[in-house]
């Protein structure tokens, strides 16, 4: 008996770990919510339980989440090279991948949204703030702001990234690379670079430590509100990123970009799938 209890045990063990690879995957890719992962995994509850009371909650929760947190490194930092790579050398069809990838999680996210009812306020949450970001972004392209990575942006990345875990739905990806921030993020992740770690690793915790509880008291009051107001910006962050120039550079060039597309969707729909089928109650 005690040989099964601790061959189950192990196995448990290795599956949160592939489960931490996931969420440390959705982390860093566009369009995928770690959060949302979380959620549909089982331990968003007992992730925002810790974050939101890491002292006493230490002895307790922390034993469940170790195996959680060496995936996410692993997820995290095995893709964050690769995709810097892609970023660099390949761009268009790169960031059509990924406008496939959000508008592959839609669907997904949506459902997520409404998932204790959608009131009025909902759909009026969405609206504004798709309108806020979509404000935001062609005015900082009118005005022709060209923001330059430094020290604070990486602060500013950190703190996106922190907020995609706590806030599910939120990709830290949606907001970065409208600003032009994400690959140079990622390729600095990925290269181990530590002036990129360090602010980013300084954002990150500052948001847990002042957000974390405010989050989870948010979405635990006012969930459809606060859900539909990241589906809002995902969709509006989107349709910035989407690089329509590159449409019209060849018949080639089109033709790539839209199999793109169609392969970040799909791929997308079988990762929702999948997690539909596998979640962890």
């Amino acid at each position: 008996m005690q040989e099964k209890e601790k061959s189950f045990s192990i196995s448990k063990f290795v599956l949160k770990i592939f489960q931490g690879a996931f969420i440390g995957l959705g982390a860093v890719l566009p369009g995928i919510s770690g959060g949302v992962l979380c959620v549909i995994f089982g331990i968003y509850k007992t992730i925002m339980e810790f974050l939101a009371d890491p002292f006493r909650k230490f002895k307790t929760h922390v034993p469940k989440l170790i195996p959680i947190g060496i995936g996410g490194v692993i997820g995290f930092l095995g893709i964050a090279k690769l995709l810097g790579f892609l970023l660099e050398k390949y761009e268009a069809p790169s960031v059509c991948l990924f406008v496939g990838l959000i508008t592959g999680m839609l669907p997904s996210l949506f459902r997520e949204a409404g998932e204790k009812g959608r009131s009025k306020g909902s759909y009026i949450s969405l609206v504004i703030a798709m309108i806020f970001i979509f404000a935001l972004l062609i005015g900082l392209r009118v005005l022709s702001v060209e923001i330059t990575p430094n020290f604070g942006w990486y602060i500013f990345c950190g703190f996106c990234l922190a907020l995609s875990v706590i806030a599910p739905g939120m990709s830290f990806s949606t907001l970065l690379m409208p600003l032009g921030l994400y690959e140079p993020f990622v390729s600095g992740i990925g290269d181990l670079n530590f002036s990129v770690l360090i602010p980013g690793g300084i954002g990150g915790l500052a948001t847990v430590i002042l957000f974390a509880k405010a989050v989870d008291t948010l979405f635990k009051k006012h969930y459809s509100v606060a859900f539909h107001a990241i589906v809002g910006i995902v969709i509006a962050a989107t349709i910035m990123i989407i690089p329509f120039g590159s449409f019209t550079t060849s018949v080639t060039s089109c033709l790539i970009n839209i199999v793109c597309i169609v392969m970040g969707i799909v791929a997308a729909l079988l990762l929702d799938k999948f997690n539909q089928k596998y979640a962890v109650e």
